[in-house]
């Protein structure tokens, strides 16, 4: 069966992800113990540390799919960006310096700043879909703003975006509130996808197998189904279903005067 995971940090040497082709080999190898067939390579670029231009992930991604290949890893990867969210997004679209999620340059893997939500992201969001190009909001269970105001995350994916929560925040890597919050996201229709982010070992592997699992158990197979073939549209270029949006509720405080 088919399993693709969308934003995955496994080329070597390029950013905060692997630091050298052994460990970027045995997460490949664990990421096929993951259940995942098919990868796309997703290095940082224009985040204001790194930069990973087209061609030099083009080419990466080749010399790596070889080394798979030579160890006898049944993974196929495919060349992207996980692209940050900036005032030059668009000149890079122009220069042809941006890597989809697909080569119908449908999808685009967008991050946001870890404790931030631009003001000019609405902007932003419209200019980029105007070009026929539908963002997928990467990790936005993990993004402090969007955790302390949901309905930003709420407001972009009822514009059209889609959004990607990350496996090992459902099952609890990052700790219980942004376990709890990803479980809010999936019960609000709020999330499209499972990805791993695996960035390095042995603290951020692949833990697809048990985020699946969660989902089957806490929402059923026909969810879990549909977040596998969401992911496969979105490499394929095909449409995805959108979801059925509820804005998440926000726990009331009560005070007690004595």
């Amino acid at each position: 069966m088919v399993m693709v995971d969308l934003h995955c940090h496994l080329l070597p040497g390029i950013d905060d992800g692997s630091k050298n082709m052994d460990i970027s080999l045995r997460l490949a190898r664990e990421a096929t113990e993951n259940g995942v067939t098919h990868a796309l390579l997703t290095p940082h670029h224009m985040n204001g540390r790194y930069v990973n231009h087209k061609q030099d992930v083009i080419r990466r991604t080749q010399e790596f799919q070889e080394q798979i290949k030579a160890h006898n890893i049944l993974l196929t990867v495919f060349p992207g960006q996980e692209v940050r969210i900036n005032g030059q997004l668009l000149d890079a679209l122009d220069k042809d310096d941006i890597l989809f999620a697909d080569t119908a340059w449908k999808y685009m893997m967008l991050e946001f700043p870890d404790d931030d939500v631009p003001n000019y992201t609405s902007r932003m969001i419209f200019d980029i879909q105007q070009r026929g190009i539908t963002p997928v909001i990467v990790h936005q269970e993990r993004n402090t703003k969007i955790m302390a105001e949901p309905d930003q995350i709420y407001q972009l994916l009822e514009k059209g975006c889609l959004s990607q929560i990350t496996a090992s925040s459902y099952v609890g890597t990052f700790g219980k509130k942004v376990e709890n919050f990803s479980h809010q996201l999936i019960e609000a229709g709020q999330g499209y996808v499972f990805a791993s982010d695996a960035h390095d070992l042995p603290g951020r592997k692949y833990e697809m197998r048990q985020a699946f699992d969660k989902l089957r158990h806490e929402f059923g197979q026909e969810l879990a189904d549909q977040y596998q073939q969401n992911a496969r549209a979105i490499i394929n270029g095909e449409n995805v279903p959108i979801n059925d949006l509820q804005p998440i509720k926000k726990k009331k405080k009560y005070f007690w005067l004595f």
